[in-house]
């Protein structure tokens, strides 16, 4: 009886012992074949580009069309600030627009005007031209025949003093008429001052259109309205935080891997991505890049290890993980959940270059094919 306890006693050791022995072997062959090649962290999680909205214009509220946690496409309107004041500003740089067209057009009848002018003084300066010449030869007429007695002194100087009244009233005309082309020429500088006024004017009316325009805010890309903290009649300034848009369909994961754990991780590697939300299903993914710093180098005070109290710490960097397209899951995941990743380093993923840019392994090129 104690005999056969005995036998029984050292058969469930044995059992045991084959057990034990057995969970050992498959352990190490499955860490061998597969475990030693997957680099994992629960440091991990879900993430997107989340677009903060804020308008570009000051002013009141006037409607807010969309709702917490409202799906929107891009270009929906989200917010319509209060444009009666913007409008009012378009009509008042348009009319600034008319006003300087109208001086313009108001050069150009001055303009007009002047070349008339000019033509009247020119007129002036011919006719001013043939009385020099009829009463010079007046005088040259007088001056011989006074010597023979037959006009009188009086008369010659008579003749005389009218040449030179011919001679100033030449020289007078002239001037105007040189007076007259110079004040074309002032006009005219005054007609392109009054254009660049114009395209002063323009512009404004369009810096006026393009904040008209601004009152109306829109949404930047497709996603889900999240965190609206903005309400109607509130004044908002410009860069006031309203809403944020979370563009689900867009998500991508960050996981934090110890700088031990990076050595043979590649951009290209196969990844699954385990989410603590959803524990039934895993996705699959592929490492799309990795952060040029370690976490603690983009924080707001980074390390300083130049001190004599020196502790080794094992550092994170972060990688980005592109979740593959057509996962029924994918349009489901939230910023910020927590998942676990676990990567397949015995695939090649990007290969580097001696001059350490990466090259497309055949892996990577076979990856990029089946994204396009």
């Amino acid at each position: 009886m104690v005999g056969t306890e005995v036998m029984r006693k050292r058969i469930m050791v044995g059992m045991v012992a084959m057990i034990a022995l057995l969970a050992a072997v498959g352990g190490g062959w499955y860490w061998w074949t597969e475990g030693r090649w997957h680099e994992s962290t629960d440091d991990a999680y879900v993430q997107s580009d989340i677009s903060v909205i804020s308008p570009k214009v000051a002013g009141y509220l006037k409607d807010l069309p969309v709702a917490e946690n409202e799906q929107v496409r891009a270009g929906t309107v989200l917010a319509v600030i209060d444009p009666t004041e913007f409008r009012q500003k378009v009509e008042e740089a348009q009319a600034n627009v008319v006003a300087q067209q109208a001086a313009v057009a108001r050069i150009d009848s001055q303009i007009e005007l002047q070349r008339a002018m000019i033509e009247q003084a020119e007129a002036s300066v011919g006719s001013a031209r043939a009385e020099l010449t009829r009463t010079a030869g007046d005088v040259a007429r007088y001056g011989k025949l006074i010597d023979r007695g037959y006009v009188t002194r009086q008369r010659f100087e008579a003749a005389n003093a009218d040449r030179q009244k011919a001679d100033a009233a030449l020289k007078s005309a002239l001037a105007a008429a040189t007076a007259s082309h110079d004040q074309i020429a002032v006009l005219r500088t005054q007609r392109k001052e009054a254009e660049a006024q114009i395209e002063r004017a323009r512009a404004a009316v369009a810096l006026a259109q393009t904040d008209l325009d601004n009152t109306v805010v829109r949404a930047p890309v497709d996603g889900v309205v999240g965190n609206r903290g903005a309400q109607l009649g509130q004044y908002v300034r410009a860069g006031t935080q309203l809403m944020s848009v979370v563009p689900l369909s867009d998500v991508y994961v960050v996981a934090n891997f110890k700088e031990t754990q990076i050595g043979h991780m590649r951009p290209g590697q196969p990844v699954e991505v385990d989410v603590d939300a959803f524990p039934d299903h895993a996705l699959r993914g592929r490492i799309e890049s990795f952060a040029p710093a370690s976490g603690s180098q983009f924080s707001l005070l980074p390390p300083e290890n130049a001190t004599g109290n020196f502790t080794k710490i094992v550092q994170r960097v972060p990688v980005r993980i592109r979740i593959e397209n057509g996962d029924p899951l994918a349009g489901m995941l939230r910023p910020g959940l927590s998942v676990v990743v676990s990567v397949d380093t015995r695939a090649e993923g990007m290969a580097m270059t001696p001059t350490g840019t990466a090259s497309l392994s055949p892996f990577a090129k076979a990856y990029a094919a089946d994204a396009r």
